[in-house]
């Protein structure tokens, strides 16, 4: 096969001789041998034509234009080396020493305060700020100045110095880029949400016994909600803190927000581990300044449902105030655990319940799949009779659906236990995921304690017992809820939290913890949905 081309080869000549064009003409060749030398026989001439602009409209010019655009908007992203992407895993000797020289197993006594410390010893950068800013903060709080390592092993404020450093280190200050930091405070900020919403939960159920959890959520999202923070935390002249090269008045609220909100929960999840709950009170209405009798701290109004029915002596007349709720003890032959929030929850007026048929038929099958009554050691037989009576008055409670009584009688029906019942079960799970994943950092836990604690799940736990059986309905709703599963299931999520907030008002925090692990085993592992 011959291959031939219509274009004939170059003669020698000197460069002057040729001409170039940006478009191709018929050049005058002429034909003439080429002259042997010692080069191949085959020469190849490039020509360097330079192309025509296109015209605007060119797609292939706007093909091009949108390329270099891309390039220049969205760069490629650097690879990290693979030493940062693989590591060795440790050896069982270095593991051993690290778990064994952590903090988190220091104190065997306090394993909730144990799991919140930081996972390795605090370092030479970490103690700096504490000698330059930990003053400023405890002063700010009202907490003496003198260093807390001086205190007694046995007392949990031991660690307050520790524990109110990690509290200011939010994710966007200097100090977060070391894991032992960024993981510590996560893991307080997850604690201390959940204490802040039972403590106002606790706070404004005993300090309005009449009004239903509405009212009460709205007021607790205008003293904690994220937007109202910053207000609390300028108030207490610790900005300086959380913003020492910024004002925080002229950050925008996408920068401004999120680290305040973060260590506010934080400082609060630090309080709670040293101090306990008393002391919350204090440093939300004495040092931040919170009144919940503010204009702007009250609820939307909307139409109330006249409530005939008595409230209890402690609450007739009055209303009680933070001090009330912090200071107050219950007395040593109490019935309750926490007796003035059981008072609130549950009406005086249950007792004209007491006999009726739910009482004989369905009280003994919920008492006994539960494992009530718990063996208590009292000093005198009629109380752990008292106590036994209440309890089942309780549980009627749990089970009485608003549709039953709620439009004649606004607090015969569960809402009130529910709204305790729900902060109660958020804060055990809380505490008891901090214990049990000591490496997890917060964020991970979030997510966890969200996907244990749904609501389809709440619900769930209760019908495998069979206890969806006795939830008392009006008619009407009976007749609309038999066969629609979707009304359904919301209603047994209620009276699982119910449950969950009679058990801490009768029983204590203990309790929560037997009927959620025990009971109804909420850590069990549920099928992904296919």
């Amino acid at each position: 096969m011959e291959l031939c081309s219509s274009f004939k080869p170059l003669p020698r000549s000197t460069p002057t001789d040729l001409s170039f064009s940006s478009s191709l003409s018929i050049l005058p060749l002429k034909n003439s041998k080429i002259a042997r030398s010692t080069r191949p026989n085959f020469c190849i001439f490039a020509v360097a034509v330079e192309p025509q602009e296109l015209p605007k409209n060119s797609p292939q010019r706007l093909l091009r234009e949108l390329a270099e655009r891309k390039k220049v908007a969205s760069p490629k992203k650097k690879v990290p080396p693979k030493t940062f992407i693989l590591k060795p895993p440790l050896d069982d000797k270095k593991l051993a020493e690290r778990f064994l020289n952590s903090p988190q197993l220091s104190l065997k006594s306090f394993p909730l305060l144990s799991s919140c410390l930081p996972p390795s010893r605090l370092n030479n950068a970490d103690k700096t700020w504490i000698e330059e800013y930990l003053l400023e903060a405890k002063q700010a709080l009202g907490y003496p100045l003198e260093p807390s390592d001086r205190l007694g092993d046995d007392n949990p404020a031991k660690q307050f110095d520790t524990l109110l450093y990690l509290a200011f280190q939010h994710p966007n200050c200097e100090r977060t880029k070391a894991r032992h930091i960024r993981s510590g405070h996560s893991r307080l900020w997850f604690l201390g949400q959940y204490v802040l919403e039972l403590a106002l939960c606790d706070f404004f159920l005993q300090r309005y016994p009449r009004e239903s959890p509405g009212p009460m959520r709205e007021r607790v999202y205008a003293l904690i909600g994220k937007r109202y923070l910053p207000k609390w935390i300028k108030a207490a002249s610790l900005q300086n803190l959380i913003f020492p090269y910024d004002n925080m008045d002229k950050l925008v609220r996408k920068e401004r927000e999120p680290p305040v909100k973060s260590v506010f929960w934080a400082l609060f999840g630090a309080i709670y581990l040293c101090f306990g709950m008393p002391e919350v009170y204090r440093v939300l209405f004495e040092v931040f300044g919170m009144d919940p009798e503010a204009e702007d701290c009250q609820p939307k109004l909307r139409r109330q449902l006249e409530d005939v029915d008595y409230v209890s002596v402690e609450f007739e007349g009055r209303k009680l105030d933070w001090q009330d709720v912090a200071a107050y003890k219950p007395p040593e032959d109490a019935l309750f655990a926490h007796p003035r929030l059981y008072r609130a929850c549950v009406p005086p007026g249950m007792h004209r319940f007491r006999g009726n048929i739910w009482d004989y038929e369905s009280r003994p099958q919920v008492m006994e799949t539960l494992g009530y009554p718990l063996q208590m050691t009292d000093r005198i037989p009629e109380i752990t009779e008292a106590r036994n009576i209440e309890l089942g008055l309780g549980l009627q409670l749990c089970f009485l659906h608003p549709s039953k009584y709620k439009f004649q009688h606004p607090r015969f029906c569960f809402e009130r236990l529910e709204y305790v019942g729900q902060k109660i079960q958020d804060l055990v799970m809380a505490e008891r995921l901090l214990m049990k994943h000591l490496d997890a950092p917060g964020r991970w836990l979030q997510e966890k304690h969200r996907r244990l604690l749904m609501n389809k799940f709440c619900g769930k736990y209760l019908r495998e017992k069979n206890l969806h059986r006795f939830i008392i309905y009006s008619e009407q709703v009976q007749d609309a809820f038999e066969h629609n599963r979707r009304l359904r299931n919301p209603a047994t999520t209620a009276v699982q939290q119910a449950l969950h907030g009679l058990s801490y008002t009768v029983y204590g925090k203990a309790d929560v913890r037997r009927l959620m692990f025990e009971v109804f085993d909420f850590e069990q592992i549920q099928p992904k949905a296919v």
